[in-house]
């Protein structure tokens, strides 16, 4: 193999796949990029047995060939040459290694056979459709939040996503939990989506797309089965196991009933949650509302550091009510409203608490009260 590409190309697309590898790996192989030289074309190919991206890249190839060399460094090297440079990529026949060269720079790099480099094999998808990335990229940054990082309800180790129908309206919903809170997010589903499976997306996987998903006007293809998935973002390729469990039933926690209404400027609220909050204790991190008469009261006790309290006008015609939540949680939630105001329903203090920008708003929220 020998191939000559642009730094620029090549630090791009290992930015891409390197990510993917491990740092530890017990696989010699899966510490590897496996690059093939063909026509034109670079592909650079990392895997963790997960998750598998392969990224093309324009090359001028002198002579065509496959091999793999250590993803991490090749990245860190092609990291620290000069902008602008030109980088050969050479595999000598005898020592097996790979020479690279770059102006004054010369490398060796160990090699690993192609044969021993694994394959994700994606399968038979059943289903197959085009999204603008920025429709994707919004269902996982509004519900990315809340996944579970318990590893024993490895079920919620990600976001499900499914099509359903809202108001005779075909929908692609995105929902993640972790038991706390609950996260929602709706977008018009697109055309060949419908009746799709409902698959639970791995945390490691909707990081990674969230990172590719960077020009939101670009369309990209989804393709899904029950077990697996893929989506192709211009010369990028990621395909992905997914979580093999049942997602549970989030409809039955999201209140239907909540009766008391709460609107209130969404940035002051932020702010003063955020002020009564720095002497909570970091275990339990409660903070204390106390509502009634168009006023919002937050209060903080902690024997240890003291006590916090703040007013606030709001607009709450209902009966006062008492009740506390996790300040981190709901400045989580907080964070991911869009308009000026943040709209909570509320019902008592042991029941969820449903939060939007507004009535009808496409992402919804709910969290689970504190006693305090």
């Amino acid at each position: 193999m020998k191939v000559t590409v642009e730094q620029a190309a090549l630090l791009k697309a290992l930015g891409h796949v390197h990510r993917v590898v491990e740092r530890r790996n017990t696989i010699p192989i899966l510490a590897n990029v496996l690059l093939r030289a063909e026509q034109r074309e670079l592909h650079l190919k990392a895997t963790d047995l997960d998750i598998d991206i392969v990224e093309t890249i324009p090359a001028d190839v002198e002579r065509a060939g496959t091999t793999s060399v250590p993803a991490h460094v090749l990245y860190d090297i092609v990291r620290k040459l000069s902008d602008g440079s030109q980088v050969s990529l050479e595999q000598d026949g005898q020592s097996g290694q790979v020479a690279l060269r770059s102006g004054r720079s010369r490398f060796s790099l160990q090699t690993l056979p192609e044969t021993d480099f694994p394959d994700l094999a994606a399968g038979e998808m059943s289903h197959r459709f085009d999204m603008a990335a920025g429709e994707l990229r919004k269902l996982i940054e509004k519900t990315q939040f809340a996944i579970s990082t318990e590893e024993t309800r490895y079920y919620l180790n990600g976001i499900y996503l499914h099509a359903t129908e809202v108001g005779g309206q075909s929908i692609l919903r995105a929902v993640a939990t972790d038991g706390h809170r609950l996260a929602l997010c709706d977008t018009a589903a697109p055309a060949g989506s419908q009746g799709m499976p409902g698959v639970i997306v791995p945390r490691k996987t909707v990081s990674e797309l969230q990172k590719l998903l960077s020009d939101g006007e670009a369309q990209i293809g989804f393709e899904l089965s029950s077990v697996k998935m893929r989506v192709t973002v211009g010369p990028i390729v990621l395909t992905s196991k997914l979580i093999d469990g049942t997602f549970p039933d989030y409809a039955r926690v999201i209140p239907q009933r909540n009766d008391k209404f709460l609107t209130v400027e969404r940035d002051e609220f932020a702010r003063s949650v955020d002020r009564v909050s720095t002497i909570s204790s970091e275990r339990g991190r409660a903070v204390k509302f106390s509502l009634g008469d168009s006023k919002l009261t937050l209060s903080v006790h902690n024997p240890d550091a003291g006590q916090a309290i703040e007013e606030l006008s709001v607009d709450y015609e209902a009966s006062p009510l008492e009740i506390g939540f996790n300040a981190r949680y709901l400045l989580d939630i907080v964070g991911q409203l869009e308009g000026d105001t943040a709209l909570l329903k509320l019902a008592d203090p042991g029941s969820p608490t449903l939060i939007q920008d507004r009535e009808g708003a496409a992402s919804l929220y709910v969290l689970m009260p504190m006693r305090v």
